[in-house]
């Protein structure tokens, strides 16, 4: 999931094709259906992310009783509206009447705590939980920002590689060279600085020994002179989320796919290409396109059917966006690698978001 920011954006307005009493509010590559009339271009408005959860007086000013997502109608989510894809709130609540939002979005400035929203953090079913333990050395996976929010993260032209983004969930795993020691964790519970007692029932434990991550670790260590290595991957099938890629869950190996590599050699933490470490090793996620970076093919490889099975038996997730040499952003003030999420897996009926 990406980081949650509530800030005060610069809109574009659009005309909505289907409505005349609706307009489409664009900031960056997101587009949130607004009422017509009310923001011109050019003006600032509070934009309210995907998954952002709202307090119920924001919810009741907004006019969005009984009309977000979740359990307690409370969630934002993306939604069809009259056709056209809606994926944030743009608004202006009462807490911020008077506020200059020009200024402030000049300033990056985050009125989340002020507006009382929060980031939602999804269930953990019983088969991704267990008994943890500290792990402050272990590698941890990051938040992937989306293209649409940050979209000048690439340079037009910039030699890029587009693989797919699978709807499992993260598997981390750490190998410390010196003592052979193995750390496995969930993105979630990884970010808390903890990491999975090892437990066979437990769906990334299974996962790492099924596939004998470990073991690929261990190899890589030695062959980079690395004090740590770490593997991240995605676990998928059946009982994990809804989109299975025809993993049925009957089997011990549950279905897994690597993404990146991350390692410390001489003190020093490095990003590596997994394609390249370890292809013939493990199972990879699907690499979709390679080429000069152009926001509409990336936008378009976002959409359509799953490659994973070979099958397409269902709707893709989305992609994830790399540099074919690895670098900083300073648009992201970290790694150069952002996601687009594609529209009909936004918009299913029945989904789950499991970390």
């Amino acid at each position: 999931m990406s980081t949650l920011r509530v800030t005060a954006e610069r809109l574009i307005i659009l005309a909505h094709p289907n409505a005349d009493a609706l307009e489409l509010a664009q900031v960056g590559l997101y587009r949130a259906v607004v009422a017509k009339g009310v923001y011109r271009t050019g003006d600032h408005a509070v934009y309210i992310p995907e998954q952002a959860v709202l307090p119920a007086q924001l919810i009741e000013e907004l006019g969005l009783t009984g009309r977000l997502a979740g359990s307690r109608s409370d969630r934002v989510k993306a939604v069809r509206l009259r056709g056209e894809l809606s994926q944030g709130i743009v608004c202006r609540p009462g807490a911020l009447a008077g506020a200059d939002l020009a200024s402030a979005a000049e300033r990056g400035e985050d009125f989340a705590e002020l507006l009382g929203v929060t980031k939602w953090q999804p269930p953990i079913p019983t088969s991704m939980s267990g008994d943890v333990g500290r792990a402050p050395d272990l590698l941890p996976w990051v938040d992937i920002e989306n293209l649409k929010r940050f979209p000048d993260v690439f340079a037009p032209g910039e030699p890029v590689v587009l693989t797919e983004k699978l709807h499992g969930s993260c598997c981390l795993l750490t190998f410390h060279a010196a003592t052979g020691e193995v750390q496995v964790s969930s993105k979630g519970i990884g970010a808390q600085g903890l990491a999975l007692t090892e437990d066979g029932r437990n769906l990334y434990w299974r996962a790492v020994r099924a596939h004998g991550i470990p073991e690929v670790a261990a190899r890589l260590a030695q062959r980079l002179g690395a004090e740590r290595v770490g593997i991240f991957g995605e676990v998928f099938g059946a009982g994990v989320q809804d989109l299975t890629y025809g993993e049925s869950g009957r089997s011990e190996l549950p279905g897994y796919a690597a993404f990146d590599v991350s390692a410390v050699v001489d003190g020093q933490l490095r990003w590596l290409p997994a394609a390249e470490l370890l292809d013939g090793e493990l199972p990879l996620v699907p690499e979709l396109w390679r080429g000069p970076f152009d926001t509409e093919t990336v936008l378009a490889l976002a959409q359509g059917r799953e490659t994973v099975s070979g099958r397409e038996l269902h709707v893709r997730e989305g992609v994830v966006v790399r540099p074919l040499s690895e670098r900083y952003s300073p648009v992201l003030g970290g790694r150069a690698i952002a996601k687009v999420v594609g529209d009909a897996y936004l918009t299913r009926k029945g989904g789950t978001e499991y970390e």
